[in-house]
């Protein structure tokens, strides 16, 4: 694999995390996993790129354990990724984005489809160059190769898991609902774009 390759897939892994940024900053709601990600920081008021990158950190470390092929650089190289990932997400939503305001929810509506659409590209080109993983998507990729079930019932049921858990912790502990419009938009709108970049 050349460093072009590299570089782009680091680059491209760092635009989904920002696209994912945006879609925060919209507050209307954010996509399934990010919904669970977003309830458990304001919980436990660790950051929102840290509980990111933590949870799919565990995701990571299963799939180490069901991968028969497993070679400690590209779980290592993941590792680093996932950390840039997070700090990104980091980044952009406690230092960038706080500095400006959105008071209008059509704005609001428009920039969580552009940070949908920012974190499809950049994760169907990191899908494309497959040199950088998804924890999640690989870890369902796993279960389908030793189950009677498909990737997409299990990709479809962490996603439910998700946002069963999130609405738990909303309504148990009053905090703030991440399940809403935006969920659905980003639940119509990701995996099409993620295979149109892919291709």
């Amino acid at each position: 694999m050349n460093r072009k390759t590299i570089t782009r897939s680091f680059l491209f892994y760092l635009l989904s995390a920002f696209g994912i940024s945006l879609t925060l900053k919209a507050n209307i709601g954010v996509s399934s996993f990010n919904s669970l990600n977003a309830t458990l920081a304001e919980f436990s008021q660790i950051k929102i790129g840290t509980i990111t990158a933590g949870l799919n950190f565990l995701f990571l470390i299963s799939c180490w354990l069901l991968d028969p092929h497993r070679k400690l650089r590209n779980y290592l190289t993941m590792g680093i990724a996932l950390l840039f990932f997070g700090s990104t997400i980091n980044l952009f939503t406690y230092f960038v984005f706080p500095l400006f305001t959105l008071h209008s929810y059509f704005f609001k509506c428009l920039l969580f489809i552009l940070g949908t659409i920012i974190a499809g590209v950049g994760t169907g080109k990191v899908l494309k160059y497959q040199l950088l993983k998804f924890p999640i998507e690989t870890f369902c990729l796993f279960l389908a190769e030793r189950t009677n079930h498909s990737f997409k019932f299990y990709r479809y049921s962490i996603d439910l898991i998700c946002i069963l858990l999130a609405l738990i912790l909303t309504f148990s502990f009053q905090l703030t609902l991440m399940v809403r419009e935006g969920t659905l938009i980003s639940f119509l709108l990701l995996s099409p774009v993620i295979a149109w970049t892919k291709e």
